[in-house]
């Protein structure tokens, strides 16, 4: 990712609504949401709704996938992980252990929560 891809994330991530609807679709992963879902659980107008989901999406943020009649919404995990990357790639000047801390942040929402996968 470079600098320019990056101010597109952190701006289409700049207004609260769609921070919000980013936050909320991270919440429903891997499933997603639809588009009127989103709108009813955040109280937004769909219209409204609609254009903050197009700008997320020329972010690459989230992604669109019709079924039938209904448009699911889904985080781009990937472009998460490359914002991240392009955030911490110049951490603490090569000091591993000044990172861990940050590192740690992660864990506990990437591990399984199936006591079978423990």
């Amino acid at each position: 990712m470079d600098k320019n891809e990056a101010i597109d994330v952190f701006s289409a991530l700049s207004q609260a609504t769609r921070l919000d609807t980013f936050r909320l679709l991270m919440q429903h992963e891997p499933e997603g949401l639809a588009a009127g879902e989103i709108a009813r659980q955040l109280g937004v107008p769909q219209n409204t709704m609609s254009s903050h989901l197009a700008i997320l999406t020329r972010a690459r943020l989230i992604e669109p996938e019709r079924q039938s009649r209904t448009i699911i919404y889904r985080v781009v995990v990937d472009r998460i992980r490359q914002i991240t990357s392009f955030l911490v790639q110049d951490c603490c000047g090569g000091r591993s252990d000044l990172c861990d801390p940050l590192v740690a942040e992660f864990t506990p929402c990437c591990t399984s929560k199936d006591p079978s996968h423990a």
